[in-house]
């Protein structure tokens, strides 16, 4: 029941982000205030969806550097900008978290971070998969390799976190061992304090601090 429910949630969160593509919503000269407010009309249109259990991201140009925490200014998006878009939308009381990056134009480095967070997301799932008893700093420092092996910097303090029910254990403040966090030395796979399975999303975050770009790609880690 429980990874039925969240691989509903992920395949909704799917089909609202195709529809975001599809429908143009996506483009230069509007701010980034302007298109979360036409994404969270758009998934009020189609799943009837009011409740975020994280705040809405969308983030343009420099302000793709910035990890979730910090709030930057308001950008305009021009026509070559790299776009990321981070949602946390509630399905029937379970949690989604989702995260794509998209490009305008055909600029080949922003094009190249694209593709390799994508390709570095496969490659952490796959590590994972491969250990047993990995932890959430093992999981981290892997990631953070990725991020060297193709030519990037790891932009955020974290790779990930638990996602559940909502409200799933609070995951706010300084409770590291809810992240794939660099100080986290408890296997992921041990079940929570009431003995329930833990699940995980990871999240890649390659950043260029020179060229002021990042590519950001979240989703579920432990649902197949």
């Amino acid at each position: 029941m429980r990874h039925l429910a969240l691989r509903d949630a992920e395949r909704k969160a799917a089909e609202l982000f195709s529809a975001v593509e599809k429908k143009g919503i996506l483009r230069s000269g509007v701010t980034e205030k302007q298109i979360n407010r036409e994404i969270y009309e758009l998934a009020f249109q189609m799943f009837g969806i009011k409740k975020y259990w994280h705040k809405r991201i969308v983030r343009a140009g420099k302000n793709t550097l910035f990890p979730y925490r910090e709030n930057p200014p308001d950008l305009t998006v021009s026509e070559t900008d790299i776009i990321f878009l981070d949602f946390g939308p509630i399905f029937e009381e379970w949690e989604a978290d989702f995260g794509r990056t998209y490009v305008l134009g055909e600029d080949p480095i922003k094009m190249k971070l694209c593709n390799d967070i994508e390709q570095a997301w496969k490659e952490g799932k796959a590590y994972f998969q491969s250990k047993p008893d990995i932890t959430g700093s093992e999981l981290f420092s892997y990631v953070c390799g990725l991020a060297k092996q193709y030519g990037w910097e790891y932009g955020g303090p974290h790779a990930g976190h638990l996602i559940g029910e909502f409200p799933h254990e609070q995951i706010q403040g300084e409770e590291v061992e809810n992240y794939i966090h660099p100080d986290n030395g408890i296997p992921m796979r041990e079940p929570d304090k009431n003995g329930q399975p833990r699940d995980w999303i990871l999240e890649i975050h390659f950043v260029n601090r020179e060229l002021e770009i990042g590519g950001f790609f979240e989703q579920l880690l432990t649902v197949e």
